[in-house]
């Protein structure tokens, strides 16, 4: 591993975080002062946040720039991005399609797995995302995507998507949170008895 903590991959990461506070902004001037290209630039705000997030990955493993800090931030990144945006989205209303209940399961669980990844990081370990976690945080992506960009396009209204993909990914927020906590108990509470 790599000791140059402000890498490529790392850069991008930190960008991804504070991308959300502009999104998020961007959204409250559609909704505050009916600016309707907030949407639109808050979506082109978090499509080019959501590709940093494939690219820091594939940049870090190819160029051997896999850094403690990296495997730390990007799954903080995502839940920092994907979770402002939901209660930003809930805030917005009925119309946009989120309800309260999913983003507290959501946000809930990625509360508890940051708490069992501190944790871990005090005992020494880095507890990266598996591919459970990844494929929720894809869905998560897309499903805020489709709901940031509510507005018909070419006569399709993309928040039914965006609705049936943050149901998926409900599902796979609960699966795989069940997955942390069965191998966090198994490899560390057991340690402890």
């Amino acid at each position: 591993m790599r000791k140059d903590v402000f890498n490529l991959p790392n850069c991008l990461t930190m960008a991804r975080i504070l991308a959300a506070p502009v999104i998020v902004f961007l959204l409250y001037l559609e909704m505050w002062y009916q600016f309707r290209w907030g949407s639109y630039l808050a979506f082109g705000v978090y499509f080019v946040a959501s590709v940093t997030d494939f690219f820091d990955g594939l940049i870090a493993r190819q160029q051997n720039l896999i850094t403690s800090l990296g495997k730390f931030l990007d799954p903080l990144a995502d839940k920092l991005l994907i979770g402002s945006l939901l209660i930003m989205l809930v805030k917005l209303g009925d119309g946009w399609g989120v309800p309260a209940w999913v983003v507290i399961i959501i946000i809930g669980r990625e509360l508890a797995v940051t708490g069992m990844r501190a944790i871990a990081a005090e005992r020494g370990e880095v507890v990266a995302a598996d591919r459970l976690g990844k494929a929720k945080t894809l869905i998560q992506s897309l499903a805020v995507g489709f709901l940031i960009f509510h507005y018909p396009f070419f006569g399709l209204d993309p928040r039914p998507v965006g609705r049936v993909l943050l149901y998926v990914a409900l599902v796979l927020t609960v699966v795989s949170g069940g997955n942390y906590l069965y191998r966090f108990y198994k490899k560390w509470m057991s340690v402890a008895e």
